[in-house]
């Protein structure tokens, strides 16, 4: 099965951003979200996208 078009993670600081869906990661720091995000694309093969300052997604386009 090939997976399209989908949010494939979530990753935030703060856990009252997200709620279910996704995969969710909560960080401690915004340096800890980035680098997790960074792992995350490339293990997942998506796209990250930071929507705030507290929020980035990998999607699959």
């Amino acid at each position: 099965m090939q997976i399209e078009k989908a949010i494939l993670a979530t990753i935030t600081t703060n856990k009252q951003k997200v709620t279910a869906g996704a995969s969710i990661f909560i960080c401690e720091t915004s340096e800890e979200m980035e680098k997790v995000a960074a792992n995350l694309e490339a293990i997942l093969d998506g796209i990250s996208h930071a929507l705030s300052d507290e929020l980035y997604i990998i999607v699959k386009h």
